[in-house]
């Protein structure tokens, strides 16, 4: 298929490119800015998509605009599926990446689609407002939303926890400095979603919402005690309250059923293997 992809250039589009390449797909990467929507239109019209694929957001919680996470993941959204919508020939499938961070802090664990959302930051209220506001595109678009769980890998922003640690071990930090130790995350191969993106733009149901999960959560205390034991290396750990957001998540763990249930099982690396595949990289980029 000819694939449009929005945020080529960011951690999960290119690592998702080079997925769909070796898949034998096309793939076009958008270059128009998400809030022009006259060169994004005009872009659109000349690509004529079979597939869309949209990544691009502003996706660090923390990041410090509010107002941005609303400019770029939700109005950006809506220029995007307007161009697609004035196509003579709709895409057969658009892909739009939500998260689960919209599902906040409940009780319930493994978290399942139907878990009503109760977003608790600005990220997480822009990629809900954008699910719903999308939907006005349901009856003109076959669309249909991802909320993946958190996965990391080579080339994921320092800002992000998993690739701040495995800088640190790399180097053989003394210390470092860390936010709440005891949350509870999965930490997925971006690869694996990859894998489960490009199986979705097949098979999923439009209007649906898709999980992204293997349903493997563990805390950040197993993670720092597994780069010790990969690395041999072991360091001073440091909790800085400026690290500790406000209404912190405390466990996010998904329910992979649905998934599955509409791909097949997926193969999914180990969390050792995605730390050893960042660790080589790192030391590749030294080399």
């Amino acid at each position: 298929m000819k694939l449009l992809v929005t945020g080529a250039d960011g951690f999960t589009g290119r690592h998702f490119v080079a997925v769909a390449r070796a898949s034998g797909h096309e793939v076009v990467a958008l270059q128009a800015n998400l809030n022009d929507s006259g060169a994004l239109l005009a872009e659109v019209a000349q690509v004529a998509p079979e597939a869309v694929v949209h990544l691009a957001a502003i996706s660090f919680v923390g990041h410090a605009d509010a107002s941005a996470f609303y400019n770029v993941n939700v109005i950006g959204t809506l220029n995007l599926l307007a161009a697609l919508a004035a196509l003579p020939q709709p895409p057969r499938s658009v892909l739009l990446a939500s998260s689960a961070n919209v599902y906040g802090n409940c009780e319930q664990s493994p978290i399942t689609e139907a878990q009503p959302p109760a977003p608790v930051n600005h990220y997480a209220m822009s990629k809900l407002a954008m699910e719903h506001m999308a939907r006005t595109y349901a009856d003109r678009l076959p669309l249909f939303f991802v909320r993946p769980f958190n996965y990391t890998g080579p080339g994921q922003d320092a800002s992000f926890v998993m690739p701040k640690l495995v800088a640190h071990f790399a180097r053989r930090a003394d210390a470092v400095e860390l936010g709440n130790l005891d949350v509870e995350r999965e930490f997925n191969d971006v690869r694996f979603v990859c894998a489960a993106y490009l199986q979705l733009l097949v098979k999923a149901k439009p209007g649906e919402v898709v999980n992204i999960c293997t349903g493997k959560p563990v805390t950040l205390k197993a993670v720092l005690a597994l780069l010790g034991q990969i690395t041999g290396h072991q360091m001073q750990v440091k909790v800085n309250p400026a690290f500790v957001r406000a209404n912190e998540i405390h466990r996010l763990c998904g329910s992979p059923a649905k998934l599955v249930s509409v791909v097949g099982e997926l193969e999914s690396p180990s969390l050792a293997d995605t730390l050893r595949w960042m660790l080589d990289s790192v030391a590749d980029q030294k080399a």
